[in-house]
């Protein structure tokens, strides 16, 4: 199955408020998209790019001494170097926070090869370093220890669980000040189509409500006046 992205969808997301996307995945009956506890370290950021996936497994003594490292091959520093330029690196560090999954080095040699941001369940180290970057990051909070006390990376680019959220390598993550929202990737076209109209309509339910209009039938538009004023609000707009 084809799953390329229409023109203009990840440009479209990267304007759409994370609640905006949440309940309209809600609405085809995803209930489980929203990264728990992944916060932006500079709020008033934005992404949306599609998912590569690194995932940690509890770390073992003999595997994750200082010196794993060494090799060329460790996970980690293999995917800093092979995710694409436009992706985002999504971790799944089981929620554990007390190390860091990332800090300033890798980011900034993933933002110098036009990595799109960082997504982690997990903590970063060097934080105030990654948040001064262009390229944004979500994460659990900031962490100074390694992460080789807590954490073997193990798998690049296979399906991991982030934040309590399934995420399959492919899928777009988009966020915000909020916080960041996986879709599906073969729903994504549909969805930034779908977000657009409905915050335009928002729009205007708060330009109501700023007049003092109830939100009762107008947020839902379950008054039949409602379509009748969004029109000739749209059409307003619409004009020169």
């Amino acid at each position: 199955m084809d799953q390329s992205l229409q023109p203009g969808t990840l440009a479209t997301l990267e304007t759409v408020s994370t609640s905006t996307l949440t309940t309209l995945l809600f609405k085809r009956g995803f209930r489980n998209v929203f990264i728990q506890g992944a916060r932006p370290l500079k709020p008033g950021q934005r992404l949306a790019g599609p998912a590569f996936t690194l995932r940690y497994i509890p770390s073992r003594e003999d595997l994750d001494g200082v010196d794993a490292f060494l090799d060329p091959r460790h996970p980690q520093r293999v995917a800093v170097e092979e995710i694409p330029p436009g992706a985002v690196l999504v971790m799944d560090c089981r929620g554990d926070v007390s190390v860091a999954s990332a800090g300033s080095i890798l980011a900034t040699r993933m933002q110098v090869r036009g990595v799109a941001g960082i997504v982690t369940d997990g903590g970063l180290r060097d934080a105030a370093g990654i948040a001064a970057l262009d390229m944004p990051a979500w994460c659990s909070g900031p962490s100074a220890p390694t992460n080789l006390l807590r954490h073997h990376a193990l798998d690049i680019n296979a399906p991991i669980g982030c934040g309590g959220v399934p995420v399959y390598p492919g899928d777009i993550m988009v966020g915000d000040s909020d916080g960041v929202v996986c879709i599906p990737r073969h729903l994504a076209d549909e969805i930034a189509r779908d977000a657009v109209e409905m915050e335009r309509f928002e729009d205007f339910v708060l330009d109501e409500v700023r007049r003092g209009a109830t939100i009762i039938g107008l947020y839902p538009p379950t008054a039949p006046e409602t379509r009748l004023r969004y029109e000739a609000w749209l059409a307003r707009r619409a004009a020169p």
